[in-house]
């Protein structure tokens, strides 16, 4: 299985964290996030547990916060989106100021800080994972865990060539350049989607080619198993404190 190179969101480490085996951190990660979402939004001092639950791994990790967050930063349109709610949304309204002019839907509120809250704990859950686990050792924790076998060469194909797509468009930038080529309005997209169709017409060529050499060297459907990763019962309960912990927390939330 390829995809050995390292990706951006990955940190080089040799923390507990590090060492533990690709499907047990697999498996944590959903659980938590599983949990969380079954957490109710009124419980608001549950979302606090939960992230220093969070913090508390990372340290364990040696991650540091500043390179959470850098990488988090993909959430942001889901935090404009959490804003827009308490403007848009329907039902009972509470004026902002004392100004009735600015009021806020209660139900809106409510849907924003459950977006925000869960959204970001999960985002701050998966960069966590992605920030201790290689590209490869996730796909074959993802093979130990028994994905459909498809799914996971599908997800190793994207990432092994994604990288090859990602040059082809370069190339084809700098040879628009070289002949004076500028997108500066409307009237250049033509241009950029010619560009774009081009791409696609080589990508499915490339795929093509790639497909005749691996069933010329024997692929029948199925990747041979490189590496087979286990895991001690000490690494599954190390790796399952966090669930556990958070669903702890989720029960009291539902019982205070």
């Amino acid at each position: 299985m390829g995809a050995g190179h390292a990706h951006k969101l990955y940190r080089r480490g040799h923390s507990p964290v590090h060492g533990l085996p690709p499907h047990t951190k697999l498996a944590a990660t959903f659980a938590f996030v599983v949990v969380v979402v079954s957490t109710p939004r009124e419980a608001m001092w549950a979302f606090g547990l939960y992230a220093l639950l969070l913090a508390t791994v990372a340290y364990a990790a040696r991650v540091p916060a500043s390179f959470l967050l850098k990488r988090m930063l993909i959430e942001v349109p889901f935090v404009a989106f959490a804003v827009l709610m308490p403007f848009v949304a329907e039902g009972e309204r509470v004026d902002v100021l004392g100004l009735s002019s600015l009021s806020l839907s209660v139900n809106g509120l409510w849907g924003a800080w459950n977006v925000l809250a869960k959204g970001t704990l999960g985002v701050a859950a998966s960069v966590l994972l992605a920030s201790t686990t290689e590209l490869r050792e996730l796909l074959l924790g993802l093979q130990r865990l028994k994905l459909p076998p498809l799914l996971v060469q599908i997800a190793s194909f994207m990432i092994r060539y994604g990288d090859v797509i990602a040059d082809e468009m370069r190339r084809m930038r700098i040879a628009r350049e070289s002949r004076g080529f500028e997108a500066r309005g409307v009237r250049h997209w033509g241009v950029l989607a010619k560009s774009a169709g081009a791409l696609f017409i080589r990508s499915y060529e490339r795929g093509e080619r790639v497909h005749l050499a691996m069933v010329s060297r024997g692929y029948a459907g199925s990747m041979p198993v490189i590496d087979e990763v286990t895991a001690s019962r000490a690494q599954w309960s190390y790796a399952l404190a966090l669930p556990c912990a958070a669903l702890v927390v989720c029960l009291l939330g539902w019982t205070l």
